[in-house]
């Protein structure tokens, strides 16, 4: 028997097992053959790019309801160590399981500085739970004692998540502090000279336009000092009144990447080869945001669902391939798109590298909500033929 062990169960997790199943199933790989394993800390697939979103009720998605139709068996543990040599891996719990092929799809997490009162105070809105802690924060302010600043929230990070957040916050305000006869106040902070400076000179008048309507105040090239219970201190010496700060400055590579013996990039992840081998390390493949792929002839993947999701797909083709002795798929996507979420005043969508506007206001919005509700989502009917058809190495057309 062989085993295939993938670490991770978010957008590259979740694909790479199913993509594995179908490549099994699709080789008629006798039973016990192959046995596949997810390892993750908790037992769900979480819609994570919805995390700036009110409503989370659809957000998290058991994994049993995923993996049980095809064959994968989830472990949930949280794997604190990778030995390549002995090819095992190591739980926190103790426990070590070994593998064939081992597919890291660990993702990525905010980026904390070491700033005076940032673990403590400040939220964030990089997981599931993280989302769930600001909500219910938000909502003891909103039942408490009405402070003039109790509806003033501070965002760190002018760039998708953080617009996206600060752009969704004035209307959850509005909603909870209405009572209290609190306007919401919004904050966005970030170091760069420009809102949204990735996002290229095709977008940012569209982006600074959006967040005039929905009443965002912005404050650019300054940073943070020091976080309080009640505030902000910025870097400029200004002082903002507010209980609320929530982080979107900054990704980082899962830190198991630093297991693998071999360089990391300024976002800590390793490289990988187009079938998605780790380069340097034999029998480890890697994707989704721990994995720097080439897209094309110049461009590496970003941190993204929109590269995460075809990477897992891709690398759980090839590491049963890969397995067996058979051909392995190259990964490319030719073309990039961003959809970026403007609250009330609708979307942007870019198209390519340089991130060119093409469409704006509801009609982008429509193809936002239709990527959050439907194209991101795995099939839901529990039926393995669905499952296993999704999981096909195959690109899909632009949203």
């Amino acid at each position: 028997m062989s085993a295939v062990v993938v670490i991770g169960s978010g957008f590259a997790g979740l694909w790479a097992a199913l993509g594995a199943a179908r490549r099994r199933d699709e080789l008629a790989v006798p039973a016990g053959a192959i046995d596949i394993t997810v390892l993750s800390a908790k037992p769900f697939h979480d819609i994570r790019v919805r995390n700036y979103e009110a409503d989370l009720r659809d957000c998290r998605l058991p994994l049993a309801e995923l993996l049980d139709p095809v064959g994968v068996a989830h472990v949930p543990a949280e794997v604190t160590a990778i030995d390549t040599a002995g090819r095992t891996v190591t739980t926190s719990a103790g426990a070590t399981y070994g593998y064939d092929r081992l597919v890291l799809a660990s993702g990525s997490r905010v980026l904390k500085p070491a700033i005076p009162g940032l673990s403590e105070f400040g939220f964030d809105v990089d997981t599931y739970d993280g989302a769930l802690a600001l909500r219910r924060h938000l909502h003891e302010l909103a039942d408490g004692p009405p402070g003039p600043a109790a509806a003033t929230v501070v965002v760190v990070g002018a760039g998708l998540t953080g617009i996206e957040t600060a752009c969704e916050l004035p209307k959850r305000l509005r909603a909870l502090f209405s009572r209290a006869g609190l306007p919401p106040r919004v904050i966005l902070v970030d170091r760069n000279p420009h809102v949204g400076s990735d996002m290229g000179a095709s977008a940012r008048p569209v982006i600074a336009k959006a967040l005039r309507a929905n009443g965002i105040e912005i404050r650019t090239g300054v940073g943070v000092a020091a976080v309080t219970e009640r505030g902000v201190s910025l870097s400029t010496g200004e002082r903002l009144d507010a209980p609320t700060v929530v982080w979107c400055a900054g990704m980082r590579a899962s830190p198991l990447t630093e297991q693998l013996p071999v360089p990391r990039d300024r976002l800590g992840r390793v490289e990988v080869d187009d079938y998605l081998r780790v380069v340097g390390v034999e029998s480890v493949f890697a994707a989704g945001d721990v994995a720097a792929a080439r897209m094309d002839d110049e461009h590496l993947s970003v941190m993204s669902c929109q590269h995460g999701r075809p990477m897992g797909r891709y690398a759980g083709y090839n590491v049963v391939s890969d397995l067996i002795g058979e051909p392995m798929l190259a990964l490319r996507i030719p073309w990039y798109v961003t959809v970026l979420d403007l609250g009330p005043a609708g979307a942007v969508y870019t198209e390519g590298w340089d991130r060119v506007v093409v469409s704006q206001g509801a009609q982008a919005k429509a193809t936002k909500q239709a990527i959050n509700t439907r194209r991101i989502y795995p099939p839901l009917t529990g039926d393995p033929a669905d499952l296993l058809a999704a999981a096909a190495p195959e690109l899909q057309a632009r949203p």
